[in-house]
């Protein structure tokens, strides 16, 4: 294909060369040179058939479609644990389950206190060979660098 053609294809392959001198130059080169108008005739009958080729005109879906959609999406949503609290059952659990872990941490606390070790006193300080705590003190207190 000549230069001439190319340039203004898109023109040429539309029909809409209008009647400038440059339009009745590419109308005459037309004419004249069958290679410039075998291709063109060629991608004319290529393009006439991508048109048959193209897809109908898509119709608007039917009312409610869109509702209908969201209404499947939101029963196929998974179940989520916090739903369960949305019932009067699923609270009553939840209460409940409070109420134990208050319990146990009740008793746990009160029987630490209750399980815890004697303090030891002066005279198993000094059955184990260890110095009395007021003995100890006196000493911090009273003690000077030599």
């Amino acid at each position: 294909m000549h230069r001439v053609i190319q340039d203004r294809l898109e023109e040429v392959l539309a029909d809409s060369i209008s009647t400038s001198p440059a339009a009745a130059h590419l109308a005459a080169h037309l004419t004249d040179c069958r290679e410039c108008r075998d291709e063109v005739s060629a991608m004319r009958r290529h393009a006439s058939m991508l048109r048959a080729l193209r897809a109908p005109q898509t119709e608007d879906p039917r009312p409610g479609f869109y509702a209908r959609v969201m209404e499947r999406i939101e029963a196929q949503r998974p179940v989520s644990i916090w739903q369960l609290f949305d019932s009067a059952f699923g609270r009553r659990i939840a209460i409940a389950s409070m109420a134990m872990a208050v319990l146990f941490s009740v008793y746990l606390v009160s029987s630490e206190r209750l399980a815890a070790p004697p303090q030891p006193t002066g005279s198993t300080l000094a059955q184990a060979g260890l110095p009395d705590k007021d003995t100890v003190l006196v000493n911090l207190v009273t003690y000077r660098e030599q």
